[in-house]
């Protein structure tokens, strides 16, 4: 539960602006300003509690304890290493960007395309940080998150072996930002080692916010050129690499000085003039800052005697420095693959490009209620989470010449390089889009159920359902209203994901969910309308002084459903008689009356049929996901929030619920929408409660 109350703190949060990049949410809750503060008034550098320089820092396998990866490594601090350490000297460049010892080629190559524009890479490196004015040892850096910024604060003791860096490092030496912004990551992430391998797309996420595309470069569409062009004036960080079919390929070379299975970064792409006709050239960065590309157009190279000096300034030809020009046509031929990191409006500044519009939603999938799977599984995947697009104009000059919406969706799921540390495997997640129905349309109070979803083919799919971060793809669909569900690819998966959707044209988005309400008949009778031998029987249970106690109350329920054999249940329990008799007590006598004891009897009988008509294998019990449907036609209308909440709390081992926690759980739902409705102020839909308040209640 405290798990719980932490998410809606944090959702709470969002409503109030913290993460966004204006105001980052505190990483570990430290404070950059405070910690700075504390170690100057003290005089004292700032030692990291939270990420210390300690062997558990930097892995747990291979440069784990006792790995020989990690002997002899010692944490130093820039002043250590060299007499006049800079932070960023004469502006941050790709060149300050070499690889070490750890196989994150993939996030060097991201950090490498970040010094193409000081805007974005001042929003992930906040200037005015030092090794000489108000030095306290202390440094900070801001990630985005799934779904939010994030401050995260570093000590400056870096791993070292021999007095040399362990890891990333500046080419002269002196100049320490990128080190540290890869320790910062690496805090992020667990561990240095959680940082090896991987693609160069998710840095690019992680610095910007942005969203990716990837193309193929064996089946690239007529225009990728221009769409690189593109892609790049607008500020969007794209990467490459080469495939390789074994794991004896990783980092080999190939005979052009190619790297396969190596992330390397695009930093341009230019049109020269070559004896009398036009080339598209494509350059590229290599963050191990050497081994480069040594085929046509190399540095170097014979082409280059053919192109006029002005056209080399233009171009930055520029020598043994990890960077290089190769021709498209080579391009696609040696890479197999182009990653490209779409922007969102508040990362591109200039109003001379155009811009995405960006929608964002968090979502779960938990085992029991909202965790469907894919359309293989019809019986469960309508529980899956369910978000709209309404799109409604049509793109501007499109490249097929054809009117539609273009959009991209992202599906990612969170924490993925955490659970590699335990050894977790991440899910296999894809996500269906349909249109909506006409009498759906334009609400967001309902939840579309497995009569909708399974009576009509997906319009569109993600290409792949797979066991990555992030599936993400683009589409064109005529104007209209979509409802996208995703879903891990099996169901019965515990998950939590973001859900991104990025439009040409402005669109409307939303969360696609039962309002919460309850619609309960109240039942008006009186002593007269009891039937007599009720009556009679009620009296030689209660005695003379017709009231029913909590314990009577569990043995005359459990006496009763013990001579049925067509429900399954362990027999009601003392909290469960507590809650019925919390409910139907009128005068707090803390017993049941003849006429309380009558509206039980009728809830019960109500609550049975109900029970029956969701057990669709009639095997005594109901399952998990039938419980949505079963509470509406008991009354209540819940959405995913609480359908969770109530499968953590009354479903079984095998997210069953039995016939005794179905009831227990109306009853509850029942009480806590009476207590909020007493409680509530002037239908304001919130209740406000002091700590003797909230206590006696939850207690109660």
């Amino acid at each position: 539960m405290t798990s719980t109350a932490d998410r809606l703190a944090r959702q709470q949060d969002r409503q109030q602006g913290i993460g966004t990049k204006q105001h980052a949410v505190k990483f570990s809750q430290q404070d950059y300003e405070t910690l700075r503060q504390q170690c100057l008034e003290s005089g004292r550098l700032f030692e990291d509690s939270c990420f210390p320089a300690e062997i558990r820092s930097l892995g747990y396998s291979e440069l784990g304890p006792y790995s020989s990866k990690t002997r002899g490594v010692v944490w130093k601090r820039p002043k250590e290493l060299c007499s006049n350490p800079k932070f960023i000297n004469d502006g941050a460049t790709r060149t300050d960007i070499c690889q070490g010892d750890l196989g994150d080629c993939w996030l060097l190559a991201a950090i490498a395309s970040l010094t193409l524009d000081h805007r974005i890479l001042a929003r992930v490196v906040p200037p005015g940080q030092s090794f000489t004015k108000d030095y306290a040892g202390i440094f900070h850096f801001q990630f985005w998150q799934f779904g939010e910024w994030v401050d995260v604060v570093v000590d400056d003791r870096l791993p070292t072996r021999d007095g040399k860096l362990l890891f990333v490092h500046s080419a002269e030496g002196s100049e320490f930002w990128s080190a540290l912004m890869e320790k910062a990551y690496a805090k992020v992430n667990g561990c240095y080692e959680a940082l090896a391998g991987g693609n160069t797309i998710e840095g690019f996420e992680d610095f910007t916010g942005g969203i990716a595309e990837i193309y193929a470069l064996d089946k690239a569409p007529p225009k990728l050129f221009q769409i690189i062009q593109r892609a790049l004036s607008q500020g969007s960080l794209l990467g490459c690499s080469i495939n390789i079919t074994s794991t004896y390929e990783t980092e080999a070379v190939t005979a052009r000085k190619l790297v396969k299975g190596h992330a390397y970064s695009v930093t341009g792409a230019e049109e020269v003039h070559y004896q009398g006709r036009v080339v598209q050239l494509v350059r590229i960065r290599n963050p191990w800052g050497q081994v480069e590309w040594t085929g046509p157009w190399s540095d170097g190279s014979n082409e280059w005697k053919y192109i006029s000096e002005d056209e080399k300034l233009n171009l930055n030809h520029v020598a043994e420095d990890g960077e290089f020009w190769i021709s498209y046509s080579d391009f696609i031929k040696q890479f197999s693959r182009l990653e490209i990191c779409n922007l969102t409006p508040d990362t591109l500044m200039s109003d001379n490009v155009g811009h995405w519009n960006h929608y964002q939603f968090e979502g779960m999938w938990r085992v029991g209620s909202t965790a469907g799977g894919c359309r293989n599984h019809p019986s469960t995947f309508s529980s899956n989470p369910q978000f709209v697009v309404r799109l409604e104009d049509v793109d501007d000059d499109p490249l097929d010449g054809e009117d539609g919406c273009t959009f991209l969706v992202g599906l990612m799921q969170k924490n993925g390089r955490q659970k590699k540390m335990l050894h977790c495997k991440i899910e296999t997640i894809g996500f269906a889009i349909y249109e909506v129905p006409d009498e759906y349309k334009g609400r967001c109070n309902v939840h579309l159920g497995p009569d909708v979803l399974l009576r009509q083919r997906a319009v569109a799919m993600s290409s792949t359902f797979i066991n990555t971060r992030e599936v993400c793809d683009r589409f064109k669909l005529p104007p209209g209203e979509y409802a996208i569900i995703p879903s891990t690819f099996r169901p019965h998966k515990n998950s939590s994901f973001i859900l991104r959707v990025f439009t040409e044209k402005r669109a409307a988005t939303r969360y696609l969910d039962t309002d919460l309400l309850v619609s309960l008949s109240q039942e008006e009778i009186s002593e007269r309308d009891v039937d007599p031998h009720f009556k009679y029987l009620f009296k030689q249970i209660a005695g003379n002084d017709m009231e029913i106690s909590v314990f009577e109350l569990v043995k005359i329920l459990n006496n009763v459903i013990s001579h049925r054999s067509d429900i399954k249940t362990d027999g009601f329990s003392l909290e469960t008689g507590r809650l019925i008799v919390s409910l139907l007590d009128k005068d707090e006598s803390s017993m049941l009356g003849l006429m309380e004891f009558h509206l039980l009897w009728n809830k019960i009988q109500k609550y049975l049929e109900i029970f029956k008509n969701h057990d669709t294998d009639n095997s005594g019990t109901m399952s998990s996901h039938e419980m949505r449907g079963a509470a509406t036609e008991a009354g209540f209308h819940v959405n995913s929030a609480v359908l969770q909440a109530i499968v953590s709390r009354y479903a079984d081992a095998q997210y069953a619920i039995d016939f005794d926690s179905f009831v227990g759980c109306l009853i509850k739902l029942e009480m806590l929408f009476k207590m909020f409705k007493a409680l509530e102020r002037a239908d304001s839909g919130k209740i406000e409660l002091d700590i003797q308040q909230w206590l006696c209640l939850a207690i109660y």
